[in-house]
């Protein structure tokens, strides 16, 4: 949420995009083709953030090329859709536990290649959604505060007895709101995800998103107002990370502390340097969160 490419921004994006995919084509290994195809998903969805016409249209192209790469890269990488979801799961089939990674207000299941990588390297298995108004799903849903109910039908659909999760920017929200009413939740981390937001004194951009992610100026301002996570905090019973980096100031949202603070079992982790989701501090924190998420997960 820290920019907003532009109009032409966008579908430039979508111009790289399908350079790479046309590199796949040519390429002269699976294993080539499948890496561009990933690459490729990634700038289709960066032309979703973008104000122009064809954003409906990237999110399809992100969501296409993310599976023509997971069929190279990933042969076991199962597709699992679900009312108000969609994602692949991705590691062994024998995993001792399972990570739900969830996106943001403008993200969606193709962005963090990182995050999903560290986990699948600590040997669990990781479901990387896309939930109502996130990704593929933005044309045909809009964003609920009320979150668990998602990840309810997300747990259902993968078969398992528990979840970790891991929620990047107002994903962190969503993951902190459905630890608090999802019991299935075992451990949970939130990177640069807000306490509380305040609609007035929000950016005009981060109004903007949320409006079209919601479906109107009224229904954002509405969303905005259950975005609180006072009362939730203190009733999440599992292990809960919270990551913050120390530049991370966007005005109308208030960062973890305070969510790690009212949380029984919370931790709070400050990046001084880092910015919202620390891309610029990825070694200072992700390797933490990833054996800290992982162990929490497998600790007998």
């Amino acid at each position: 949420m820290n920019w907003h490419p532009s109009r032409a921004g966008g579908e430039a994006f979508a111009r790289t995009a399908q350079e790479h995919v046309a590199r796949a084509k040519r390429a002269a290994s699976p294993l080539s083709a499948g890496e561009h195809y990933q690459v490729a998903a990634r700038w289709f969805h960066i032309a979703t953030l973008a104000p122009h016409g064809g954003q409906a249209l990237a999110a399809a192209e992100a969501d296409r090329a993310m599976g023509r790469a997971l069929a190279l890269l990933e042969p076991g990488a199962r597709r699992i859709d679900g009312p108000g979801f969609t994602g692949w799961l991705r590691g062994p089939a024998d995993a001792p536990a399972t990570v739900v990674v969830v996106p943001g207000l403008d993200s969606g299941k193709e962005e963090f290649h990182a995050v999903t990588s560290a986990l699948l390297h600590r040997g669990v298995a990781v479901f990387t959604m896309d939930g109502p108004g996130q990704g593929v799903l933005t044309a045909t849903t809009t964003v609920r505060p009320d979150y668990h109910q998602v990840i309810g039908r997300v747990i259902d659909a993968l078969g398992v007895d528990r979840v970790g999760l891991i929620g990047l920017s107002l994903g962190g929200y969503y993951v902190a709101e459905s630890a608090a009413h999802e019991p299935r939740v075992a451990a949970a981390a939130t990177v640069s995800g807000p306490f509380r937001l305040d609609w007035d004194t929000a950016p005009p951009v981060v109004r903007d998103i949320l409006t079209r992610r919601a479906g109107g100026p009224e229904a954002a301002r509405d969303f905005v107002r259950h975005v609180d996570l006072s009362a939730s905090a203190p009733r999440i019973a599992c292990p809960l990370l919270v990551v913050d980096g120390g530049r991370d100031v966007i005005p109308g949202v208030t960062n973890g502390e305070e969510l790690a603070r009212l949380a029984p079992h919370g931790e709070y982790l400050l990046v001084p340097h880092g910015d919202h989701l620390l891309g610029n501090a990825r070694p200072d924190w992700l390797p933490t969160a990833a054996d800290w998420l992982c162990g929490a997960l497998t600790r007998r």
